[in-house]
C-alpha cells in the first residue's frame, strides 16, 4: 500500500544536530512532497550527511523534530519504506554481489521468491549483469557504488536517500544513475539526493535546498530560485549598442555575442522578467528586425553562489 499522496514525505521543524557544541546542521526546516527528486546541495562539510543520518535515526537530533512518511523519526513502519545509499559505504568483500543483495533482501523482509526476482531486476538496472556472482573484493569503487544502489532499492522503498551516489562513477556511470533516478521518479517514488555536484542535481531535481555551514540558505523549485536574474538572448537586424543604451530603465547589462553584417546576437540582462514584452515592443517600434528571443536560465552553480552569498551578507548585517 502506498502512502497518501497528499502528505509530505519529509517534514522537519528546526532540526538540529550538534557535535560537541559545533553545528553539523542547524534549524533545518523543510518539506519534501511525494514523487519528486529533491536535491540537498552544498559543499563538502556543509552538514548534508549529518542531516540525512539524523532523519534515518542513525544519530539523534540535538533539538527540533521531523517526520518521515507521516511518522516521527525511528518509526518502524516508516523505516521499512525507506532505502539508503550512504556516502561512505563498505560491504563484506567476501560476499558476491548477489549474496549481498540476498542478505539485504532478507533483512528487509522480502519473501524468498520475490527476493530472487528483484535481485535479477536490480542487477540489470544498476548495470552489473554478469558480474553479480563475483566477490565484492573484485569490484571497483564504482561497481561497489552500483551494488550499494541496488541494496538501497531491494525493499522497493517509497523514499530513497542517495548520499553522493555518483562520487565514484565515471561519466557513463553518472548517466546511468541519472537515468535510474528519473525512472524512480516516474514510478512515483521520492528521491532525496545529497550532492555537491551541481550539474548532476540540475539534470534531475525538481526542488532543492541549498545548505552552507549547516544552515539552509534557500529552498524551493530551483527554477524559481533563478528569478534573481533575468537574461535573454536576442538575435536581431539593425540592433546596436547605442540603441540598447537608450533603454537603461529596462536593460542592466549587455554583451555582443556575434556579428554578421547587419545580424547581431546579444546577451541582455534585464531589470526583471516583466521587462521582456516591453523590450520587444520598444525594439519593434524602432524597426528592429527580431529573429530570436530566448530566455536564458542561470546554471545551478550560479544560483547556489547567489543564495549562499546572500545568506552570508544577511548574517553579517545582523551580527
Amino acid at each position: 500500500m502506498r502512502w497518501l499522496m497528499s502528505e509530505f514525505v519529509i517534514q522537519t521543524w528546526n532540526l538540529t544536530k550538534h557535535y560537541d557544541g559545533k553545528a553539523g546542521c542547524s534549524d533545518v526546516s523543510l518539506q519534501v512532497p511525494p514523487g519528486v527528486v529533491y536535491g540537498f546541495i552544498g559543499p563538502n562539510g556543509a552538514g548534508k550527511s549529518t542531516f540525512v543520518r539524523t532523519l534515518l535515526g542513525l544519530i539523534h537530533p540535538t533539538s527540533g523534530r521531523a517526520e518521515i512518511l507521516g511518522h516521527p523519526l525511528n518509526n518502524v513502519k516508516a523505516r521499512a519504506k525507506v532505502g539508503y545509499l550512504p556516502e561512505l559505504f563498505r560491504y563484506p568483500d567476501w560476499l558476491t554481489g548477489a549474496q549481498l543483495l540476498e542478505l539485504h533482501g532478507d533483512l528487509a523482509g522480502v519473501p524468498p521468491a520475490e527476493r530472487q526476482r528483484r535481485i535479477q531486476s536490480l542487477v540489470e538496472r544498476v548495470g552489473l549483469s554478469g558480474r553479480e556472482q563475483e566477490k565484492i573484493r573484485r569490484y571497483s569503487k564504482g561497481m561497489q557504488q552500483r551494488i550499494g544502489l541496488a541494496c538501497a532499492l531491494i525493499s522497493d522503498p517509497e523514499l530513497i536517500f542517495l548520499d553522493e551516489p555518483t562520487s565514484a562513477l565515471d561519466p557513463i556511470g553518472r548517466r546511468d544513475v541519472r537515468d535510474l533516478i528519473l525512472a524512480l521518479r516516474k514510478e512515483g517514488k521520492t528521491v532525496f539526493l545529497n550532492s555537491h555536484l551541481l550539474a548532476e542535481v540540475e539534470n534531475v531535481c525538481d526542488q532543492v535546498a541549498i545548505i552552507n555551514q549547516g544552515k539552509v540558505a534557500a529552498q524551493g523549485d530551483w527554477r524559481t530560485l533563478c528569478d534573481f536574474k533575468s537574461e535573454i538572448k536576442l538575435r536581431a537586424q539593425g540592433l546596436t549598442q547605442d540603441i540598447l543604451n537608450t533603454m537603461n530603465s529596462l536593460v542592466q547589462n549587455t554583451e555582443l555575442l556575434s556579428q554578421t553584417q547587419e545580424i547581431s546576437e546579444w546577451r541582455v540582462q534585464l531589470s526583471s522578467g516583466e521587462a521582456v514584452p516591453e523590450l520587444i515592443h520598444y525594439l519593434s517600434g524602432m524597426g528592429i528586425g527580431l529573429y530570436e528571443v530566448v530566455s536564458l536560465q542561470p546554471h545551478l552553480e550560479e544560483v547556489f553562489m547567489y543564495w549562499v552569498e546572500r545568506k552570508e551578507r544577511e548574517y553579517a548585517v545582523h551580527h
